[in-house]
């Protein structure tokens, strides 16, 4: 588990590669709405499509608020509560 992203509205956690767990065959990420509370973790080919769009968007040199706008297309996705234990 590494942090790879935070800023005020967004968290991304990546997740490694652990060919023992089905969910993590290609790893995953976490991504977290700050803002709205919510929550959505993504593996599989939806982990690798966003994986590809990252690598492009940095490539660009993106300020913070670019980044958040590009994890904003992700908010339709997130229906998971952030719960605090």
């Amino acid at each position: 588990m590494n942090l790879i992203y935070n800023s005020e509205q967004y968290s991304v956690v990546e997740f490694g590669v652990d060919r023992s767990l089905e969910a993590l065959r290609f790893g995953g990420y976490e991504i977290v709405d700050k803002g709205g509370k919510r929550e959505i973790f993504i593996a599989g080919e939806l982990a690798k499509t966003f994986r590809r769009d990252v690598n492009e968007l940095i490539a660009g040199e993106p300020t913070m608020a670019e980044i958040d706008e590009f994890l904003g297309n992700y908010d339709e996705l997130m229906s998971q509560p952030v719960a605090l234990h």
